[in-house]
């Protein structure tokens, strides 16, 4: 369930489609196609109480079927009377609505240069951060580990991550731990595996052993689905193949070079090496798991709280 669900329709399940702003994936296919036509837009006052109120019913109900079961037997009018009355609603929705003064207005973000940095990148020249009164430099970064060095040593204030690198930080795997956050998933799925063409005739995974394998990062999707993948085909990750951390500008150029034999990579390097007739495509990660999240926004807890 996504923050401006409403938590109080008993049909709503707290999970659904990829995006979560929709209780299945009919509703998200057809809300996708309704994007063209006009709505009525609520107003902004009105949007608040919402957030809060569902907020507040998803902390009191965190088991999706007691809260259906509890809408269902009293009602959403007299859940939302029972709520007012044990939590002030309004005031809550007034603080939330006024916000507080803006603790750092000039901000420094990292990002590495591929199709799912767009989100960060394209926010500055369509004013999306002027708008909410920062002065953001968003600072194109030539590889995962220098994003995450750079962002550890606070020279950046956020960045553009892999999503499994907020936690990997946390836990302390390859690095200090420091506790990490991610405020928001920038896409999913748009990944594939690409293979030289000299392998054209061995598209059957089972038949990879002794393959050099390039992904982007240790901590990274692409490594786990790769992995997966290779596991399920009855390879062993660690011991039948190679796999080396590359970063996604250098792997059409290492494939050319015969350093490796394919790579699980953004869409745009792999339609590169496509283009360049050096590799085809073997298969897309949405293929391996649907919905699959791949990179993401993210800042230290320090920076979040502080």
């Amino acid at each position: 369930m996504a923050t401006f669900d409403d938590a109080f329709d008993p049909r709503r399940r707290l999970t659904g489609c990829v995006c979560g702003r929709h209780r299945n994936e009919t509703e998200h296919n057809l809300d996708s196609q309704r994007q063209l036509s006009c709505t009525r837009v609520e107003s902004q006052e009105k949007r608040y109480e919402g957030v809060v109120a569902s907020a507040v019913m998803r902390a009191v109900f965190p088991k999706d079927a007691a809260r259906r079961l509890f809408l269902k037997s009293v009602g959403a009018s007299t859940a939302l009377a029972a709520l007012s009355q044990l939590f002030p609603l309004k005031a809550a929705t007034q603080a939330f609505e006024q916000g507080g003064a803006i603790e750092k207005k000039d901000l420094k973000v990292g990002f590495i240069p591929i199709t799912c940095a767009t989100p960060i990148i394209m926010a500055h020249p369509m004013g999306f951060y002027s708008k909410h009164g920062l002065n953001v430099e968003v600072i194109k970064t030539a590889g995962w580990a220098v994003i995450r060095d750079k962002t550890l040593n606070k020279e950046y204030d956020a960045a553009h991550m892999l999503s499994p690198m907020p936690l990997a930080i946390t836990l302390g795997a390859g690095s200090n731990p420091i506790p990490f956050t991610m405020p928001a998933v920038e896409n999913i799925n748009g990944q594939a595996i690409t293979l030289s063409v000299k392998h054209k005739d061995q598209n059957d995974p089972k038949r990879w052993k002794g393959f050099k394998f390039a992904v982007p990062f240790d901590y990274s999707m692409h490594n786990y689905l790769l992995r997966y993948y290779l596991a399920e085909h009855g390879l062993d990750p660690d011991a039948d193949v190679q796999l080396r951390s590359v970063p996604p500008p250098e792997m059409v150029a290492n494939l050319r070079a015969d350093n490796i034999d394919g790579f699980l990579a953004p869409d745009n390097v792999c339609q590169r090496a496509i283009y360049d007739g050096v590799a085809f495509m073997h298969i897309l990660s949405k293929e391996i798991w649907d919905g699959h999240p791949c990179c993401s926004f993210a800042a230290s807890r320090e920076f979040i709280t502080g």
